[in-house]
């Protein structure tokens, strides 16, 4: 059985795809100041997940380009939003069967080195990960708000039945 973080983080990208939702190219390529459009978004998560699950936690990199345009600090640009979810939807597919095998005790285990001078648990990882999501999504909703988008997503959706509290 998936650990019960695992629910939960699949649970958090089903309520990103969810804010995600009906966005055209047009829109997820809008710059609002110094804010990153949306399209670099999801190339930003695609990157995290790439660097967490496959590169730190299995030593492979298929998309290296991602380190270079949406690693945290890199510049501002606008991609194709098609071509930022093609990445995200190979990286998820791809970072999924690891993301099954965890336990409470592989949870625990060192991912690699974090940084220079810190070590990072795979749950901590999976915790800063979640988070993260959730950041994005706010600000990709806050994005559409300005836009003049209705009919948004107001609330968490539906983690009563798709992601239940359960023990591990």
């Amino acid at each position: 059985m998936t650990h019960p973080l695992v629910d939960q983080f699949r649970f958090t990208r089903l309520e990103w795809r969810r804010a995600l939702d009906g966005v055209s190219e047009a829109d997820a390529a809008t710059h609002l100041g110094r804010m990153n459009c949306i399209s670099w978004i999801v190339g930003h998560l695609a990157w995290h997940e790439q660097r967490y699950w496959l590169t730190l936690a299995q030593d492979r990199t298929p998309f290296p380009i991602l380190n270079e345009l949406f690693a945290f600090g890199a510049p501002m640009s606008t991609p194709s939003l098609a071509e930022m979810r093609g990445y995200w939807e190979t990286i998820t597919a791809t970072a999924d069967p690891f993301l099954d095998s965890l336990t409470t005790t592989t949870l625990q285990a060192d991912l690699q080195r974090f940084d220079a001078f810190t070590y990072q648990s795979i749950g901590s990882a999976l915790h800063r990960i979640t988070y993260h999501y959730w950041f994005h999504t706010g600000e990709i909703l806050a994005i559409r708000q300005v836009l003049g988008q209705t009919g948004l997503p107001e609330f968490v959706g539906n983690i009563e039945n798709e992601a239940p509290f359960r023990p591990d």
